[in-house]
């Protein structure tokens, strides 16, 4: 990887003919960061950087792996990384790659471009969840600098978590996120559409409502549904109907089975069971250190917990592994969805514990080789 920074192109992605692809298509490496912080990460986030080593291990059985670390921390990073993953010197505010780091692009010609989007740490001064988050606005653009990729700077405010996509031409959002005024105020629905089908070369909108209850990203979709191919996808569920994250899934799983793609399918929907319900404990939260500058994490507090926060590697699915009573009932129901992939299972109590998922600390790059073919929501150039 080399160091300069191609800069900001002009345009939008559609435009010149490059799309956001589907995450199950095939991978360059994954990009993670070291979480660091210890008024998010308890016990100065020693339990927190095992659990993440663990995952980057096991995507690193299928794909190369890239942990950006700040200087102060890389040593200590790199003693408890496989050797294979690489190791970065990338200064950040904490560690979400999904959420701060760029979304990659695709086009028929091949290579790769990246977008990056306006971050404000999960509603600025209205919600969000700490501050400063200059850094963070920066990784993105780090990034794509150090691998000589363009990038496309986008005017919206939005997380990668929040976005999820079927490489053909079909986005899948919550408005509960989305279209939620402490990201971009006054913004509609339409307005919102017109951008990203801009800035992702999508057609189709498919509209979830509330995400995951309790979830302090407002509703990331990644929590709550994803797709695992085009016209198929998998959605959090429980039968508890006294539980509040009932009403939400049954909404979700109204609106998928009402919904086509940009090809006119109806979509073939899968419940994943839910864990728990989890909450932190006390010892858990008498290890986070005191701060005015995060958000406070108190003991009883539900975790938003999801097994639809899976990463797909190459010729891989890793899971989290969140609750002993329902961990290999899900990891049944991925392997029969996913034939073909190896299903590895990590324990990801400690990243649930600082807000996310194995989803939320990822961010794959797609193979800029690989054959694709142009969405028909591209307008040919």
């Amino acid at each position: 990887m080399n160091s300069s920074d191609p800069g900001v192109l002009s345009g939008t992605p559609a435009t010149d003919g490059w799309w956001m692809p589907a995450e199950f298509e095939a991978h360059e490496r994954c990009w993670m960061l070291w979480p660091e912080r210890p008024d998010n990460w308890r016990e100065q986030a020693a339990p927190a950087q095992r659990a993440f080593a663990a995952v980057a291990a096991a995507i690193g059985r299928f794909e190369p792996v890239s942990v950006g670390v700040s200087p102060a921390h890389a040593a200590a990073a790199r003693a408890l990384l496989p050797a294979g993953i690489e190791v970065v010197t990338l200064a950040h505010d904490d560690c979400w790659m999904r959420d701060v780091g760029p979304t990659y692009l695709v086009s028929e010609g091949g290579g790769l471009r990246g977008v990056h989007w306006r971050f404000n740490a999960w509603g600025g001064l209205e919600g969000g969840l700490y501050r400063p988050w200059d850094q963070d606005e920066r990784v993105a653009a780090e990034v794509l600098g150090r691998e000589g990729r363009a990038r496309y700077r986008a005017p919206i405010v939005i997380e990668g978590g929040a976005i999820h996509v079927d490489g053909e031409g079909t986005a899948l959002l919550a408005e509960e996120c989305v279209l939620n005024p402490n990201r971009n105020p006054g913004m509609t629905r339409e307005r919102m559409e017109a951008v990203l089908r801009e800035y992702l070369g999508v057609r189709q909108f498919i509209w979830l409502g509330l995400g995951v209850y309790n979830d302090e990203t407002d509703g990331h979709i990644d929590n709550l549904a994803c797709f695992l191919a085009p016209g198929r996808v998998c959605l959090a569920w429980t039968d508890d109907r006294t539980d509040p994250q009932y009403e939400r899934s049954r909404d979700a799983w109204e609106r998928l089975n009402e919904a086509r793609d940009a090809h006119g399918r109806r979509l073939e929907v899968t419940k994943l069971p839910q864990p728990g319900p989890l909450y932190m404990t006390e010892a858990e939260a008498r290890g986070l250190a005191p701060s005015a500058a995060c958000k406070p994490r108190r003991a009883g507090e539900r975790l938003a917990a999801s097994y639809v926060n899976f990463y797909f590697a190459n010729g891989g699915l890793v899971m989290p592994l969140l609750d002993a009573r329902t961990d290999g009932q899900v990891a049944e129901i991925l392997r029969r969805l996913c034939p073909g992939r190896e299903l590895i299972g990590v324990p990801a109590r400690e990243i649930l514990l600082g807000g996310g998922g194995i989803h939320c600390i990822t961010q794959q790059v797609p193979d800029p080789h690989a054959q694709r073919v142009r969405p028909a929501s591209l307008a040919i150039a």
